[in-house]
């Protein structure tokens, strides 16, 4: 199996150099670049499949690099290292795409362990990408950071698995397959239990229940919204 290639993005050279040290122990393959132009440069050049990226850093910035790596159509997931006057920042970094950070100063265990996550999601969305002509794949479902498996009935948030009851798969399944669509209460309830909605009430507990588990902030959601007044859907990434 071909090694998974890696850019540290990181203008402190020792930080750089020893990121690339342990990732190499590991078995990935890495590349180095001082700040978000040389960033670029070894993006445009090489097959990247993961990207960590200082926010900090002269010529270019991590933020302004990352924007400019989505504009150009890269979709592989990307790391941001901030300090921890840089909330701000970190912030913007992932309303900006991107996928995670971690704070310095570090362990190296920790910055693996994002790394092995978001690799691990990164493969299976490239193995459902390059499925997705083959009219009899349609049982896995992408949206953002959430996959949805109808035929293992799994379900994984940036690569972790999450476990829902039955009738939150049934819901979950019928919102991400149907992006940007909006559901009343009594629509949800009628699909997942083939009967006339009565009480809806109950629609509500198991969004409350869903969001908990799929969302980071579940009560400012980045997924499943309430449109108020009509119903819920699932945010277009």
């Amino acid at each position: 199996m071909e090694a998974n290639r890696i850019l540290v993005v990181e203008d402190d050279k020792d930080i750089r150099e020893g990121i690339e040290i342990y990732l190499r122990n590991q078995g990935y393959v890495v590349f180095q670049a001082g700040d978000g132009v040389e960033g670029l440069q070894v993006i445009m050049q090489e097959e990247i499949h993961l990207a960590i990226v200082d926010i900090m850093m002269p010529r270019m910035d991590g933020i302004t690099m990352m924007m400019k790596v989505r504009d150009k159509g890269y979709d592989f997931p990307v790391i941001m290292l901030s300090a921890k006057s840089e909330e701000v920042d970190k912030i913007m970094g992932l309303n900006m795409g991107a996928d995670d950070y971690v704070t310095k100063p570090f362990t190296t265990m920790e910055l693996l362990a994002r790394v092995n996550s978001h690799l691990r999601r990164y493969s299976r969305y490239l193995d459902a990408v390059s499925k997705a002509a083959e009219p009899e794949n349609d049982t896995y479902h992408c949206l953002g950071g959430i996959e949805v498996n109808e035929e293992t009935v799994e379900v994984f948030v940036d690569g972790n698995p999450v476990k829902l009851t039955p009738i939150e798969f049934k819901i979950l399944l019928l919102l991400i397959k149907n992006p940007g669509r909006v559901f009343s209460a009594d629509e949800i309830y009628e699909r997942i239990w083939n009967e006339k909605a009565i009480n809806t009430d109950t629609i509500m507990v198991h969004i409350r229940k869903i969001r908990e588990k799929i969302e980071i902030d579940p009560k400012n959601p980045k997924y499943l919204k309430v449109v108020w007044g009509v119903g819920y859907k699932m945010e277009k990434q």
